[in-house]
């Protein structure tokens, strides 16, 4: 039986702002150059934008990187990953005030504040960190004398706070969008969380999907291990946590992303009975452990009006600069709600006898 080519799309929904493709070539195809061969299969990328990723390390033909000028041949595995997949709707500058931690030629450090969406998408086309980073760089220059055009490499959710990495060119770009594929980011996040641990450490994996019930959140789904990996439900995901402070009913938590799934720490902490504390898309804006008494409620109440959203701050964030190569490192330091609130967890904690 012949062998037909095929093309698998991998685009993560949230974290990282790749696509994986894969590509076999047909039996029929003619020898070109794969830069040319890839314009003409994946819609609306541009040949810079290939190239990019070849000289990036992106792609990958039969499991060894290749060159833009490499000419394939039939049935050739292609392996690319392109960075921030083509979007169908304009992006147009907005006067959107953002904090900037670090920037130079190649990349940009932000830390986002609550609230504001990082990517436009249903529901926000507009009122983004991106439609802001276009009005911020409206009019500027690169060294050569190029538009400076932002791009976004990986994004966190809208109430999430801290640290995220922008690119400020097209190479730039594929260089971190690969860091992200395979891994290598350094990031950390701190999380107050409802109820204690028995263990210091822990991991938790499991397969993260939408839930069928609500679009709007995540589920945890068991690994098949009769299925390949494009056939599984879900995508695989994996978060280490390290206790950093108890308060009896609540913990502060460090997670470190070994992958970079939608939702993926408030998702996989609801699995293991931890919701994050004032998360109301996974139940923990209600309250979980503790007493029944009034004042207790009173105070847990007086918490969640101090933070309205999701205890989850990015304090970390380290990465590979993509020219120089050095290895740069970001802290973030805790924005103001989420230090009242572990300010009166620990005042309560100390004054009353916990069950």
């Amino acid at each position: 039986m012949e062998e037909l080519e095929d093309t698998v799309i991998d685009q993560p929904e949230e974290g990282e702002l790749y696509e994986h493709h894969r590509i076999v070539v047909d039996r029929g195809q003619e020898m070109v150059r794969i830069d040319k061969y890839l314009q003409s299969r994946l819609e609306g990328v541009s040949r810079n934008k290939i190239q990019a990723a070849a000289k990036a390390g992106c792609i990958v033909v039969n499991g060894k990187a290749v060159k833009s000028n490499y000419r394939i041949k039939p049935l050739d595995v292609i392996s690319v990953l392109l960075p921030e997949p083509p979007h169908n709707f304009e992006l147009l500058p907005e006067d959107i005030p953002f904090n900037i931690t670090y920037e130079d030629e190649d990349v940009l450090v932000v830390d986002k504040q609550a609230g504001l969406v990082v990517h436009p998408g249903v529901g926000n086309y507009t009122g983004t960190l991106l439609n802001g980073l276009l009005y911020y760089y409206q009019g500027k220059t690169d060294a050569n004398g190029e538009p400076i055009e932002p791009r976004l490499v990986h994004r966190i959710d809208k109430d999430t706070t801290g640290l995220l990495l922008v690119a400020k060119t097209e190479g730039a770009q594929a260089v971190l969008a690969k860091q992200f594929f395979e891994h290598t980011i350094e990031r950390k996040y701190l999380a107050l969380v409802w109820g204690d641990f028995a263990e210091n450490t822990g991991t938790i994996e499991g397969n993260l999907g939408r839930s069928p019930k609500d679009r709007r959140v995540m589920c945890v789904y068991p690994k098949d291990d009769t299925l390949p990996e494009e056939q599984q439900r879900g995508k695989h995901a994996v978060t280490h946590y390290r206790v950093v402070e108890r308060f009896g009913y609540v913990t502060l938590v460090e997670c470190v992303l070994e992958t970079g799934r939608t939702h993926q720490i408030r998702a996989h902490m609801r699995h293991i009975g931890h919701p994050l504390f004032s998360d109301a898309a996974y139940g923990g804006n209600e309250i979980l452990k503790g007493t029944t008494f009034s004042k207790y409620k009173q105070f847990v109440d007086n918490c969640f009006t101090l933070m309205p959203r999701q205890a989850l701050h990015a304090r970390v964030l380290g990465f590979e600069h993509p020219t120089t190569h050095q290895h740069l490192h970001f802290e973030s330091p805790m924005p103001a709600d989420f230090e009242a609130v572990l300010a009166k967890w620990r005042n309560y904690s100390k004054s009353v006898q916990l069950d």
